[in-house]
């Protein structure tokens, strides 16, 4: 393996690209716009600015890694392909019926969205095998012929197979898939028992649809990808992050492209993991703000919270992701005034283009970042470190209007901006924190992203967190992450049997399978013996409910003790998320897990020793600011400047090119040996 390795993510805005070279022990950070007409060259861009300062070329580099919006982009902008659904007769039309929770049922004017394969190509097919595995009607083969006739006249570029109970008894479904490669041999196929062998008919059938979607858009950027990066002389084999937080090889990307549609957020959320545990901690809330939104997510006892579906633009996709609640709150968001006279930020963004007023692009609309040049809290010079200049004027004349519509004057209505987008993004804390059993006042939070730091403060006392942890970097952070992660794989299998009908013998059966598929995956990814971890885990319920939690399964042989244990395991969870638990209430299992982990070689981050508290060299000016109610003189420091040991008591403004951090009066930030920012209550 070359010593150069590079981490890059692709946001809407910019790519960002971290790359270490083991050689000198160096990091170089490079951004440059991207590129969404053809996400790859913006990559090669990067790459090639990034090798060109390191001096390293591109025969050195061992490892490359990114994380790309590619299949997010496709599903919000409904540009995927077109698909064909091949499925049991009689559930031509699950797919638009859903399911029976509908919490917008009397909302006249909801938008449902359009279903991912129109009606007139979803196609039946005789056959049915009942949940035992008893067939009831073979597979008549020529109705799959006939299907694929009609694909083919019709443009298909991919087809979704999903039959009844196929998730368990899969052979109709593999004679289908058989048949429509001899019949569209240029198609992409997605067969529900590969992409999710899970119970919910409805969840299996959305999730293999998008992966049918998504999966020509996918493999035609990753084919130009790969091709770009073999002429540079790149010959190392590529990864891409999945939702679950871990990478994958191309190869998988491209069959399993529903695994990405998280690829970006997750990546941060891994990063910030890894630089919490070098500080020791191990229960940290993320808070990741952009342009357009806010993602925050919890981490538990140094692993990152996972949620096993959710619904991503309208579809509901089932696969395990990194936990994270997203909201429209971003520098772009934009300020409104609504028809009851109260002041809304968001969902609504200006982007990047036009962007906001300040940009001088054409925007007029106030937003959150317009707000904070009125304010003074952004550098009225120029953002990205005064690469880009912005007119202050128009910031302020943007939210005058605004203020006149409140009757407030300018930097009050200002302030009311950032308090607002504030509260909603505490509101969203406390979804993947109270929601979920935790109290945030017992974590630590992590800020990053180009405005995580400049609100944090704000948000820390809003959710009683009384501890901030600022990276080095944090508007690069997402690309760090990818440098810190590990391969990683989920294998999972429905079989619901009530506890007390369990043995140990029937645990072992089915992880012992579960892990033979597990370590075969990692044996095709090439990761050696001794570097391959799994861990098992099983969807849990009390007989009669709905929804399941999932329980960690201790590794090692399984006997008399185990299922005891994991029935304890279960109550404890269980109490933890719904407050209460019933002991001796019949409860089953229904999913088991084993989650494959692949241990690549991390990013080294070393300390260096502390300076003294004098953080005087680091001063670079004093800017007005309005705070509370008055303009006040801050002081401004240059980040870069800034020593291990530093202290900065608030209110103060710390300056880099990726982001501007606000320290609050009555907090203290001190800066550690890896250049962390830690800030706390005075």
């Amino acid at each position: 393996m070359g010593p150069v390795r590079i981490g890059i993510d692709v946001g809407g805005t910019f790519t960002d690209v971290v790359l270490f070279d083991g050689r000198s022990g160096r990091t170089v950070f490079v951004k440059v716009p991207s590129t969404p007409a053809d996400p790859a060259e913006g990559i090669l861009w990067g790459v090639l600015r990034a090798l060109a300062e390191a001096g390293a070329r591109p025969d050195e580099v061992g490892y490359f890694a990114h994380g790309s919006t590619v299949a997010t982009n496709a599903l919000l902008e409904g540009r995927g392909a077109r698909v064909g659904l091949v499925t049991t007769a009689g559930f031509r039309d699950l797919l638009e019926i859903g399911r029976q929770t509908r919490p917008h049922l009397y909302d006249l004017q909801v938008d449902k969205p359009q279903p991912l394969v129109p009606r007139d190509l979803r196609l039946e097919v005789r056959e049915r095998i009942y949940a035992d595995g008893r067939v009831l009607l073979p597979l008549h083969e020529d109705d799959v012929r006939r299907a694929a006739t009609r694909f083919k006249g019709a443009g298909v570029e991919a087809v979704a197979v999903c039959y009844l109970h196929g998730y368990r008894y899969p052979d109709h479904e593999l004679a289908t898939e058989l048949i429509l490669k001899g019949e569209l041999p240029d198609a992409f196929l997605s067969v529900a028992h590969r992409v999710l062998p899970e119970f919910r008919e409805f969840e299996r059938l959305s999730t293999t649809v998008v992966n049918a979607y998504l999966g020509p858009v996918v493999s035609r950027y990753i084919q130009s990808l790969r091709r770009r990066l073999d002429e540079l002389g790149i010959s190392c084999p590529p990864y891409m992050t999945q939702s679950n937080g871990g990478v994958m090889t191309l190869d998988v990307a491209a069959g399993y492209t529903h695994r990405t549609v998280l690829s970006g957020p997750s990546a941060g959320v891994v990063g910030a993991t890894h630089l919490a545990a070098l500080a020791d901690l191990k229960d940290v809330l993320t808070f990741d703000m952009g342009g357009t939104s806010a993602d925050l997510s919890l981490v538990v006892g140094g692993r990152p919270a996972v949620a096993f579906g959710r619904e991503v633009a309208g579809y509901p996709v089932k696969a395990p992701m990194v936990d994270v609640k997203t909201i429209g709150a971003g520098g772009g968001s934009i300020a409104r005034v609504d028809s009851g006279g109260l002041l809304k930020v968001g969902p609504e963004s200006a982007g990047a283009f036009p962007g906001p007023a300040c940009y001088g692009l054409g925007g007029d609309e106030p937003t959150v970042t317009d707000a904070h040049v009125v304010l003074g809290t952004l550098n009225p010079g120029g953002l990205l470190g005064g690469q880009m200049p912005i007119d202050p004027g128009k910031a302020w004349k943007a939210v005058g209007k605004l203020a006149s519509r409140l009757g407030l004057d300018v930097p009050t209505a200002a302030a009311g901006v950032v308090a607002v987008v504030v509260a909603g993004m505490a509101r969203a804390a406390r979804v993947v924190s109270v929601q979920r059993g935790y109290d945030p006042r017992d974590f630590t939070l992590v800020a990053f992203g180009g405005a995580g730091p400049l609100h944090a403060g704000w948000l820390a006392r809003q959710l009683g967190v009384r501890r901030i942890l600022v990276p080095a970097r944090p508007g690069l952070l997402c690309a760090l992450g990818l440098l810190v992660t590990d391969i990683r794989a989920d294998f999972l299998q429905s079989h619901l049997v009530p506890v007390e009908e369990a043995d140990p013998g029937l645990l072992a059966r089915i992880f012992g399978r579960l892990e033979a598929e597990a370590n075969r995956w990692l044996a095709d990814q090439g990761v050696p013996v001794g570097r391959r971890l799994l861990r098992r885990a099983v969807d849990m319920r009390y007989l009669g409910q709905n929804y399941e939690l999932v329980v960690p399964v201790s590794q090692g042989a399984f006997g008399p003790e185990t299922i005891p244990a994991v029935l304890a395991a279960f109550y404890r969870i269980h109490e933890q998320a719904y407050g209460y638990a019933v002991a001796g209430e019949p409860a089953e299992f229904v999913t088991f897990r084993v989650e494959a982990v692949g241990l690549l070689e991390k990013l080294p981050l070393l300390e260096a020793p502390a300076s003294g508290p004098d953080p005087e060299p680091a001063v670079v000016g004093r800017r007005r600011v309005y705070l509370d109610g008055e303009w006040l003189q801050l002081t401004v420091y240059d980040r870069e400047r800034l020593r291990p040991g530093n202290v900065v008591s608030g209110p103060a403004l710390v300056e880099q090119m990726d982001t501007t951090t606000f320290i609050l009066p009555g907090q203290v930030g001190r800066v550690d040996g890896f250049g962390n920012i830690f800030i706390t209550e005075a």
